[in-house]
């Protein structure tokens, strides 16, 4: 299959089109369908998803940012999110705030199952004190 260049919008409009068809044809030839790749998606998780699963592509970034608080002296302070699995989910950026807040993000690398951790821990303030309670934060991300 010839194409042909012209200097024209309209020429340059169908040359780009002859060309998709051509690059789409080896696949239609075998009996797969074309390659459409998807864009990679953000999917944003904060305090409110500990428990979900979510699912994701290859590609797919998964941001997480979780709030921490403060009252009565005491501070609530998120660690940095985890991922079970690198091979899965990569964390790509990590940061914990003196605010109590943390966030990351991962890269969705292969198919497979992982999960996001965090943990919510107190920190006092001089002369008060802490309940010895941690709170865990957790999502579940399948990658397909």
């Amino acid at each position: 299959m010839g194409t042909k260049w012209s200097a024209d919008p309209w020429g340059t409009a169908l040359a780009l089109v002859t060309v998709m068809a051509a690059t789409a044809a080896p696949a239609a030839a075998h009996g797969q369908a074309p390659d459409r790749a998807k864009p990679a998606q953000r999917i944003v998780l904060t305090n409110a998803d500990t428990g979900r699963s979510v699912t994701a592509s290859p590609g797919d970034d998964i941001e997480v940012r979780l709030i921490g608080y403060r009252e009565n002296g005491l501070t609530w302070t998120w660690s940095i999110p985890a991922s079970s699995d690198p091979g899965v989910l990569r964390r790509t950026a990590g940061r914990a705030a003196p605010n109590g807040d943390a966030s990351a993000t991962f890269n969705a690398e292969h198919g497979g199952t992982a999960t996001i951790t965090a943990q919510r821990r107190c920190r006092p303030d001089p002369g008060h004190f802490c309940p010895l309670v941690i709170t865990p934060w957790k999502v579940t991300v399948e990658v397909k």
